[in-house]
C-alpha cells in the first residue's frame, strides 16, 4: 500500500513572497494593510503623502533621470521611492521648476525624504510578509 506524503498546509509567507514590497512601494503602507496592519499602513500613508504632497505645495523640485549630476541622480531614487505619487507628480508636470525661493528647497527634501520613508516602509512590509518580522 503506498503512503500519502503530507503536504503542508499553505502559509502566508508561500505564494508570491514580493507582493508586500511591490505593493508598499507603489501604494504607501498598502503592503502592511496587505500583510494585516490596517493601522499601521494608514499612519504611513497619511504621513507619506502629506510629506509628498506638502513638499509638492512649496514648490519642491521633482528630479529627472539621467541628469549626469551625482547629487540629482541621488534625488532621483529618494523621489522614485514615492511609487505612484512620483508617477502622478509627473503625469500632472509637477515639481519642475527652478528653486528660487528657501521654501521650494525645503519642498524638495521632503519629497525625497517621503520616498525613503517608503522604501523603508515597502521593506518592513515585505519583512512582515515572509516571516521574519513579527
Amino acid at each position: 500500500m503506498a503512503s500519502k506524503v503530507q503536504v503542508p498546509a499553505k502559509t502566508q509567507t508561500q505564494g508570491f513572497q514580493y507582493s508586500a514590497l511591490i505593493v508598499g512601494w507603489l501604494v504607501p503602507g498598502a503592503g502592511h494593510v496587505l500583510t494585516g496592519r490596517w493601522l499601521r499602513g494608514l499612519l504611513l500613508f497619511v504621513s507619506i503623502a502629506t510629506m509628498f504632497w506638502l513638499g509638492i505645495a512649496m514648490q519642491g523640485k521633482l528630479y529627472l533621470p539621467n541628469t549626469g549630476d551625482v547629487l540629482d541622480m541621488l534625488g532621483f531614487a529618494g523621489d522614485l521611492g514615492n511609487g505612484l505619487f512620483y508617477a502622478l507628480g509627473r503625469f500632472l508636470d509637477l515639481g519642475h521648476g527652478a528653486v528660487q525661493i528657501a521654501t521650494a528647497d525645503y519642498g524638495t527634501k521632503f519629497i525625497v525624504v517621503a520616498g525613503l520613508l517608503n522604501f523603508i516602509s515597502a521593506v518592513d512590509a515585505h519583512n512582515l510578509r515572509i516571516g521574519r518580522k513579527i
